[in-house]
């Protein structure tokens, strides 16, 4: 499943339409993550722009700044820090009923490399009330690992996406989607290991790397609503069903209330809660009983059994046209986040040390939470 940061900017997706242009706009954002020992922040802009009638190209800058060390971090390493640059570029055609875009992404950090190609086709029937959209891409990635130059691997992904998009009534919007995911090469990270135990150890265990599958295919279905009501506000949900094959299962419910206090829309206020439950890799585990126990093997706490819940509000705020740039539509919008994650089967193996004789695996297990802030301009073209 998608890692916290993943996670960080996670909400409900707007519906598919079809034969209508994204609107023409300028984003700049400050997002910020916190929780579990690390910390992760940036800069992002964005900007979208029609050419003629049929032609929509865009642009994103997005960049994360990660500092600190989480939980097996600290167990394994001393805190670190580094910066992910990625660079987006998409473009929309509109053809009478259809449109066609394409993507491209590049995520660059001095020990990754990953480049994403996309194409999408989405087309509108029975006067638009139904749409149903395609889209397929294909990512290739370098792996390095700071400190090993003789290191370096490689990993591919595919991944399908079919959806239905329906107008059911004036106030309610349907959708259903399928997701096929299927990945290729050097899956697990260069830094991270198991634990083993070690009867000869202080601790009474030691660390071996982390060896994964070199292939995982996973497959995701979810369903998705939008109901509009009577006093202008309007409320989402969606719950969200994923498999893969190396054992992992999770579930995802999300809700998300919009409300406008105004005519005018000049104040919008919103708020989501989220929850989730997995299962984890079968390959996974918390301790292992001895040296290269099983063939595969992971430590990732986000391969384990666990759940979490988030709660999070947002407010936007339409600027008088006194103080709106280039005599266009302004907001300022503020979005927070509280995201609470509980794992059942990973330890927290700081707890060793000093006078402490906890035994190896009764380690209480970890929990922790995290904020996430997201704030933004934006400038309608």
């Amino acid at each position: 499943m998608p890692y916290i940061a993943g996670t960080l900017l996670a909400v409900l997706s707007g519906f598919a339409t079809a034969a209508v242009l994204p609107t023409e706009r300028a984003d700049s954002m400050y997002h910020s993550y916190s929780g579990g020992g690390i910390t992760i922040d940036g800069p992002s802009l964005l900007v979208r722009k029609n050419i003629g009638n049929s032609v929509s190209v865009s642009a994103n800058y997005y960049v994360d700044m990660i500092s600190g060390a989480s939980v097996d971090v600290e167990a394994t390493a001393s805190p670190y820090s580094e910066q992910r640059d990625e660079y987006s570029l998409g473009a929309d055609y509109l053809v009478d009923q259809a449109t066609l875009s394409l993507g491209y992404t590049n995520s660059s950090e001095n020990d990754y490399e990953a480049n994403t190609y996309s194409f999408g086709i989405s087309q509108g029937f029975f006067g638009d009330l139904s749409t149903l959209g395609l889209k397929v891409s294909y990512g290739s990635d370098d792996v390095y690992r700071n400190g090993d130059d003789s290191f370096a691997e490689q990993a591919e992904h595919r991944r399908y996406a079919l959806s239905w998009n329906q107008i059911l009534t004036q106030k309610l919007i349907a959708e259903v989607s399928v997701e096929t995911v299927a990945d290729e090469g050097y899956l697990n990270n260069p830094y991270r290991s198991v634990r083993y135990l070690d009867p000869f150890s202080g601790n009474g265990f030691s660390y071996q790397p982390e060896l994964y599958p070199t292939t995982r295919n996973s497959d995701a279905l979810a369903v998705r609503g939008k109901y509009r009501l009577p006093y202008r506000a309007a409320v989402k949900g969606e719950y969200r069903y994923y498999a893969d094959s190396w054992g992992v299962r999770a579930d995802n419910i999300e809700f998300l209330y919009t409300h406008p206090l105004e005519e005018k829309d000049q104040w919008i206020l919103e708020g989501k809660l989220r929850f989730y439950q997995q299962t984890g890799a079968d390959f996974y585990s918390d301790l292992f009983p001895y040296l290269n126990a099983t063939s595969f093997r992971a430590r990732d706490k986000e391969l384990s059994d666990y759940s979490s819940a988030s709660i999070g509000f947002g407010v936007s705020y339409l600027l008088p046209d006194r103080w709106s740039l280039l005599d266009r539509r302004n907001t300022v919008n503020l979005h927070w986040d509280y995201m609470l994650f509980d794992y059942d089967n990973f330890r927290d193996v700081t707890v060793h040390g000093g006078e402490n004789t906890v035994l190896a695996g009764e380690e209480p297990t970890y929990s922790f939470g995290a904020n996430v802030v997201r704030l933004y301009w934006s400038v309608w073209l």
